[in-house]
């Protein structure tokens, strides 16, 4: 189904990577083992050998892995797809199975803050050097860009400021260099944004998030052409950060209502940031979907809505987003992102708390800034919660 151009994104979600048993079941089967069975020791040394298509061992082989796998890259429209245990180990597994020591990155400074830790302080005892470029500003990018440049990395809409930024113009960069663009796409998913039809060459994702949709399980995922997702899958089989059978098979079933979610919680979004865009306690207000954002006409242009996460300055610094964050009795006060519920927290103490204050500042997280993942709860029960640490509009 993966290459039939007859079947649309929402049939593709349900449907695309399935291949029935002996049993024909209806439902995706999970299969809950850690090893296979061969019929005979050529067998097994074809299978080993990679001679023969079939299943080994779940570390690297697994059916309901691979239909999570092909099902995902169906609705990012990628060639090939590997699952990872989490979204940081799939960006993990991209920058140790693609560089190499006298590599250089660049990479957006408005990332998340686990990601800024992995480029700027782990892969650098590999000899992997990152030039971090606040802001979204292609030609700070172009500036940035060495010869010597294998990847640029970003995210669009980036976590937590929303900064989108301009795929296209980034991947004729990337590209004129010989480097490959890497985008990061949480937050708007293939439902509303594919990065690869942009010019993009792999796709993170972190499949924790929107992918699952209801805050169960880990996950994370590499999408893109074959050639570098078989260099992610050989680091992935050897160095082991696995996709469990288990977690595969709940993403498949979050992947059958994303698009429904998605368009549900961008429009509660969008509403929401609209009732509190003009609210007298918040300094300034970040949603892509907003005429007032910066990018909103790139958003336009690269996604189909604006996505879940509102974010917002609140006057009075930490003291006074800490006090939005403690008065609410309905939203979830978590880090995590990407779930039905609402969720609130304060990135500056907590996704972006690793971060070197100075670094902070030059990505524009301030201590009075505010990250909702909006659910798909009632739109005036989340204005109400959150107006009991805001004060009245």
């Amino acid at each position: 189904m993966n290459e039939d151009p007859r079947y649309q994104f929402d049939t593709l979600a349900i449907r695309a990577g399935q291949e029935r048993s002996q049993y024909g079941e209806h439902s995706e089967a999970l299969y809950l083992t850690s090893s296979f069975v061969f019929p005979s020791a050529a067998q097994a040394a074809a299978l080993f050998a990679g001679e023969v298509e079939g299943y080994t061992y779940s570390r690297f082989t697994n059916p309901t892995v691979t239909l999570f796998q092909d099902r995902l890259a169906a609705l990012e429209g990628a060639e090939a797809c590997i699952a990872t245990a989490s979204g940081m180990s799939a960006i993990l597994a991209t920058a140790l199975a693609l560089l190499q020591s006298g590599d250089h990155v660049v990479a957006a400074r408005g990332i998340f803050g686990a990601s800024q830790a992995l480029f700027g302080t782990l892969l650098p005892k590999f000899g992997v050097t990152t030039t971090f470029v606040p802001g979204c500003d292609p030609e700070s990018f172009r500036k940035a860009i060495q010869p010597h440049t294998k990847l640029v990395f970003i995210e669009t809409p980036s976590n937590p400021l929303t900064e989108v930024h301009d795929m296209a113009a980034l991947a004729d960069m990337a590209h004129a260099v010989g480097a490959l663009l890497v985008v990061d796409n949480c937050f708007c998913t293939p439902a509303l944004q594919r990065p690869l039809e942009f010019g993009a060459d792999l796709v993170i994702h972190s499949a924790t998030k929107h992918l699952d949709g209801q805050g169960r399980v880990m996950g994370g995922a590499v999408c893109g052409a074959k050639a570098p997702i078989e260099e992610v899958f050989k680091f992935m089989r050897t160095a082991g950060p696995s996709l469990s059978p288990f977690n595969a098979w709940v993403l498949v079933k979050g992947l059958e209502t994303l698009k429904l979610r998605m368009q549900a919680h961008s429009a509660n979004a969008l509403e929401l940031a609209r009732r509190l865009e003009s609210h007298p306690a918040i300094e300034r207000i970040f949603y892509p979907g907003l005429p007032s954002h910066p990018q909103h006409a790139l958003a336009q242009r690269q996604q189909s809505a604006g996505g879940a996460i509102v974010s917002f300055e609140v006057k009075g610094g930490r003291a006074a987003a800490w006090r939005v964050v403690d008065n609410c009795k309905l939203l979830s006060i978590t880090s995590n992102l990407g779930d039905v519920k609402t969720t609130i927290t304060h990135p500056g103490t907590t996704t972006h708390g690793r971060v070197t204050p100075e670094a902070r500042a030059e990505a524009g997280i301030t201590e009075g800034l505010v990250r909702i993942a909006v659910g798909l709860e009632a739109i005036d029960d989340i204005e109400a919660d959150l107006l009991r640490g805001l004060g009245p509009r």
